[in-house]
């Protein structure tokens, strides 16, 4: 039997709304050391977007790099596969390769090449269990991009069809490999038909097809489990057990705030998928949105800022969202907010205002009966910030606007 940790999306060096994570990654960091110490893991799979930035700064390399030397001093026996994402350079993140093999540590960034086509051998890793029997086979795909793959003659979908045809010609050679009781695992990091994402007012959009999809058969029979990294959110795709997102670990916009975080633990044996565990993490810094449901007046927020508790400096101060609906500009209203929560236990990380929706607006109106080519840049403006504020455009703003107009015209006629 095999036990392998599937993990994905860690984006180290990820600043929220100008704060540092550092802190919250190196308690991931701890709490996946010790999970993987307590449930004798024998490989970590890491799909992807092990960086927020092709160009992380050291202290985020330092990070990952003294996170490998523990996790395989503590286990010696653990081995590591890891893909690069879209986020990462993946020249970047080979380049130490020699040394981490050293940590019995595997790197799949670049996909290799000889005379333009990929070397398919080159991506396959064999996954050892305690005893150093190589108990499975795994398909480690990096994110691809035009040029790693071969387009089929014919194909509308050029990406989808690429990658379909890479994963069956990696299956088709993995197979050569492939001896009895000994079963395949995938990696991949890309969008999957029927995977879901999540949108800026916090519902889930399902992905039902688009130039960058991929159907979830590419990953057919033979691949007893399919580990994947890209999309946050931890989830099966399109019902199948085998074929899963690990999520990521922190939280990465408050469209996520509600992600359960973690991953996914699942083992093999006499080539086959034996079980299937999804082992929860809970991040150190929570997300806060105040209101929790849509927004309210201004008023109202601030009496709802004032009921949070007082700030407590041993413990980690959630990041807060505030939600406003305003009736016209309140440009006083963030020094209040500021004002207010500098004592509470929150961190402000964000105002989200938005404006009263009422009637259509004589000018929203001419915009729509005439169009934009029958109407003067001053009514377009008009009708723009009627549309946004909900209130007429003030006298100052339209001699400003005028009069930028009158400079612009003077300086073309020179």
């Amino acid at each position: 039997m095999i036990r392998i940790l599937h993990t994905a999306d860690w984006h180290l060096g990820q600043s929220f709304f100008g704060y540092d994570r550092t802190d919250e990654h190196l308690h991931f960091l701890d709490w996946l050391c010790d999970t993987i110490r307590q449930h004798e893991v024998d490989v970590l799979i890491i799909a992807g977007d092990v960086f927020d930035v092709s160009n992380p700064s050291a202290a985020s390399q330092r990070m990952f790099y003294r996170f490998v030397s523990r996790v395989t001093t503590e286990n010696p026996a653990l081995q590591l596969v890891v893909v690069a994402g879209n986020h990462d350079s993946a020249a970047r993140l080979e380049a130490p390769l020699p040394l981490l093999q050293e940590m019995r540590t595997e790197i799949k960034g670049v996909v290799p090449k000889r005379e333009g086509k990929p070397l398919y051998d080159d991506l396959i890793v064999e996954l050892k269990n305690a005893r150093g029997e190589v108990e499975a086979l795994c398909l480690a795909v990096p994110f691809l991009r035009q040029g790693d793959y071969v387009v089929p003659e014919g194909a509308e979908n050029t990406y989808a069809a690429g990658v379909r045809m890479f994963y069956q010609e990696l299956v088709q050679c993995a197979a050569l490999r492939q001896t009895e009781n000994q079963a395949l695992v995938a990696v991949g990091h890309l969008q999957a038909v029927g995977s879901e994402i999540a949108e800026k007012d916090y519902s889930e959009r399902t992905i039902i097809g688009g130039l960058e999809c991929v159907s979830p058969d590419v990953f057919d029979e033979r691949i007893a489990y399919t580990a994947l990294g890209h999309i946050h959110k931890a989830q099966r795709v399109s019902g199948k057990e085998h074929v899963r997102y690990a999520g990521s670990p922190l939280p990465m916009s408050f469209a996520e705030r509600n992600y359960h975080h973690g991953a996914v633990l699942f083992t093999l044996a006499d080539g086959r998928l034996q079980s299937i565990e999804k082992l929860p993490y809970h991040p150190l810094v929570s997300l806060l949105s105040v209101p929790s449901g849509e927004a309210v007046s201004p008023g109202e927020v601030l009496e709802l800022l004032s009921s949070l508790p007082p700030r407590e400096e041993e413990l980690p101060a959630p990041y807060l969202e505030i939600k406003v609906l305003l009736a016209e500009p309140e440009p006083m209203f963030r020094n209040e907010v500021e004002e207010l929560v500098k004592d509470k236990q929150v961190r402000l990380a964000r105002i989200v205002s938005s404006y009263r929706k009422e009637s259509v607006s004589a000018s929203e109106e001419k915009v729509v009966e005439e169009g934009l080519e029958a109407m003067d840049p001053l009514q377009i403006l008009k009708a723009t910030f009627e549309k946004t504020y909900q209130t007429d455009m003030p006298n100052e703003m339209v001699e400003l606007f005028q009069e930028a107009c009158r400079l612009t015209d003077l300086n073309d006629n020179e």
